[in-house]
């Protein structure tokens, strides 16, 4: 009994004694595993290099040109002459309205222009100053023997005693009271011929201009009264019957020959005069006034063409139709666009670029660009043009830019996506770390060195960054510097 408990205990004191000793060497393994480890760092090397900044954003290919076409004024289109996706060329006309009164007023306008150009050329053809008023007095004079004619051969025929103070209408008209107003009225013509005709006789060469006016301004007076005192004398006759006048048909229908012969005898007067008048006044401080004149002539024609082509849709460019909603027989609205048309020149990219990134651009930033469209490929163009003013899409502000090819592709559609890096600044030589060396905090931008075992923290000021994930060091380390690789990315 007392051998076997001591057997037991020896055995315990063992199994203790071997557990202790693995115990001691785990820790101290642990130890040496965890506590006593060198620490391991990686580096990075300051280099010089190029970097390049670039803008990334995404836009869509659209037509070098395209447009939108309405009609200028209102009215039924009549004609069309083109359809969807047909080719057209510029200055084809694609539609019209009906513009048969448009057509007669250019006609009526040309036909005033070659009027008015007329009487400039008379006017600067015209001789000198007295034979100018020797002419125009001739004139006055043939007018007055027309009108005389008029007067003394035909509408005088319905009177007695025409020439004298009593001068009496043969025929019955409606009231007596019409019956002595025609004859005060041919007194009167009287009595102005005869004003007319003693003016005539004093009138010659060296009359001056005022004296050669007066004369003018009389003989218009006598022309104009003389009118209508045969108009008159036409609404009477022409109210004549048989049973109202008891006169025979013939002599009512002679009477009315007389008094028409007698009007028109009177307009050609009216007509001769004035043109005689015209004549006359072409001293050269005159020729500016016609001139003139044809001016505002040939502006009736512009007017008349401007209204033409606001009947009108003509292609402002070469290209494909796009649109094409114009139909014979509908009523067409100003402004309202019926015909889109895009262009054969080829396409741009059109983009929005924000605010944050639309200073770093300008004119002629070189592009590179991949499509959608067509993977693996890329593109190469240039920016051409910034807008001025922002686009504000629901609160976002964009700035919209356009980019062309350097060359063109048959296989460009308008809308394909283009993904596009600008790039807005190149600098050559300078110091370049990766952005995973650099430490960023509240107190600033650093890079961490290994000095005697301690690391160290250095102030940095950036520069460039590319899309690469490159960034340039302007100043705070020197080139062949290591810096430690606190991302612990490998080169």
């Amino acid at each position: 009994m007392p051998t076997f408990i001591n057997r037991e205990s020896g055995s315990f004191k063992f199994k203790w004694l071997i557990w202790t000793v693995i115990v001691i060497a785990v820790l101290i393994g642990a130890y040496f595993l965890f506590f006593n480890k060198k620490t391991q760092y990686q580096f990075i090397t300051v280099q010089k290099g190029s970097i390049i900044e670039s803008v990334s954003v995404t836009g869509n290919t659209i037509p070098t040109k395209s447009v939108s076409l309405a009609f200028g004024s209102s009215g039924i289109i009549s004609n069309t002459y083109s359809d969807l996706g047909k080719q057209v060329s510029v200055g084809q006309v694609l539609a019209e309205l009906n513009m048969n009164d448009l057509n007669a007023s250019l006609h009526q306008a040309e036909a005033s222009v070659n009027q008015q150009q007329a009487r400039l050329r008379a006017l600067e053809s015209s001789s000198q100053p007295a034979d100018a008023s020797l002419a125009f007095i001739t004139a006055m004079r043939d007018s007055y023997l027309q009108l005389e004619t008029a007067v003394l051969r035909y509408s005088d025929t319905l009177f007695t005693n025409a020439i004298s103070v009593n001068p009496s209408i043969q025929i019955r008209t409606q009231s007596q009271e019409e019956e002595n107003a025609i004859e005060a009225e041919r007194l009167i013509v009287g009595e102005k011929m005869e004003k007319w005709r003693n003016t005539l006789v004093n009138l010659n060469t060296t009359s001056d201009n005022q004296t050669i006016k007066n004369a003018e301004s009389i003989a218009r007076d006598t022309i104009v009264y003389t009118g209508s005192f045969m108009n008159h004398l036409g609404n009477i006759t022409k109210n004549l019957t048989p049973e109202n006048s008891g006169l025979l048909q013939s002599v009512i229908d002679s009477n009315r020959i007389n008094i028409n012969t007698a009007a028109q005898a009177v307009s050609t007067t009216d007509t001769n005069e004035k043109n005689a008048y015209d004549t006359w006044i072409s001293a050269p401080q005159n020729i500016d006034a016609q001139k003139a004149l044809v001016k505002a002539a040939e502006a009736s024609v512009e007017s008349a063409q401007a209204k033409i082509q606001n009947a009108q849709i003509i292609a402002p460019i070469s290209g494909t139709v796009t649109q094409f909603d114009a139909k014979i027989g509908q009523l067409a609205s100003p402004g309202t666009p019926l015909v889109s048309i895009m262009s054969d020149t080829g396409y741009e990219v059109d983009a929005g670029v924000s605010e944050i990134d639309v200073g770093k651009i300008s004119l002629g930033n070189e592009v590179t660009m991949t499509l959608d469209a067509f993977q693996n490929e890329t593109f190469i163009g240039k920016v051409f043009y910034i807008a001025p003013a922002e686009t504000n899409n629901q609160g976002v502000i964009s700035y919209q830019i356009k980019i062309s090819f350097d060359k063109p592709d048959i296989r460009l559609k308008s809308g394909l996506t283009a993904n596009i890096d600008i790039q807005t600044r190149q600098k050559e030589n300078v110091l370049i770390l990766p952005q995973y060396a650099i430490l960023q905090n509240d107190q600033g931008t650093f890079v961490e060195t290994l000095e005697n075992k301690v690391v160290k923290q250095n102030p940095v000021t950036l520069g460039l960054q590319d899309q690469k994930g490159n960034v340039e060091v302007i100043s705070g380390v020197e080139e062949g510097k290591q810096v430690l690789n606190i991302g612990l990315k490998t080169k």
